[in-house]
């Protein structure tokens, strides 16, 4: 028995699109997954376009150096797609494969799995983007996540940084993984909820850990050294 993979027939019947995937082969999953990519990509290099982030060159350009402040721009745009690149590439393929090998899930299921997931990165940045589009301007938390909260009574950056990776979409992210481990895994239900919940707060961890990295200054400082070689 053979199905065709459509993103949006089985976005809201995950129930249905598990069971095909237990009794049937799948077909144009991967034009699909390249949509998503294509999406994705689409997305990060808007936000880059639209200023999402890049504050530390506005100096630059304050300083009347069009010409780095132009190069700069490029080659943090460039940088974004390559990021945008690693992140898709991690979360689609590097997190299938952590389930593949950990929690015995057929490979397939956890590449449809962590599609869905994907998707719902994507849209959380897209939605943030219109938000702050809307607005006219931007803030480090978002308003999808723990973090503004946080904000209220902690006073610690690192902790309000590490809850504003705790959002809507992790929970539902957590939501779809549980599902499909549920189906294709022999873990307890129990078991896949704590290491599904300790492992997103390892990653909240991570990138709030990043957070501090100041790579905005360290693009600036290279781009003013570079433009001050004659």
């Amino acid at each position: 028995m053979v199905f065709d993979f459509s993103f949006w027939r089985y976005a809201f019947r995950q129930h249905a699109l598990v069971r095909h995937l237990q009794e049937a082969k799948m077909r144009h999953f991967g034009r699909r997954l390249a949509w998503i990519w294509l999406i994705g990509l689409l997305v990060f290099a808007v936000r880059e376009i639209w200023g999402l982030g890049t504050a530390g060159l506005t100096p630059i350009l304050a300083a009347g150096q069009w010409d780095t402040y132009t190069i700069a721009r490029w080659t943090s745009l460039l940088g974004t797609l390559v990021w945008a690149v690693l992140y898709l590439a991690f979360h689609t393929y590097i997190i299938a494969l952590l389930f593949r090998l950990f929690m015995r899930m057929p490979w397939r299921a956890a590449l449809v799995m962590q599609a869905y997931a994907v998707s719902l990165l994507i849209f959380e940045k897209a939605l943030i983007l219109a938000v702050f589009s809307a607005l006219g301007y931007t803030v480090l938390l978002s308003f999808l996540s723990l973090g503004p909260l946080a904000a209220t009574f902690l006073h610690e950056p690192f902790l309000i940084l590490f809850f504003n990776q705790l959002t809507i979409i992790t929970a539902l992210i957590i939501g779809i993984q549980y599902r499909y481990a549920r189906a294709f895994t022999t873990w307890k239900p129990w078991l896949i909820l704590t290491v599904l919940i300790l492992a997103h707060i390892v990653g909240a961890l991570i990138t709030a850990s990043m957070s501090y990295v100041p790579f905005d200054d360290i693009l600036t400082g290279f781009m003013e050294r570079g433009g001050s070689v004659e």
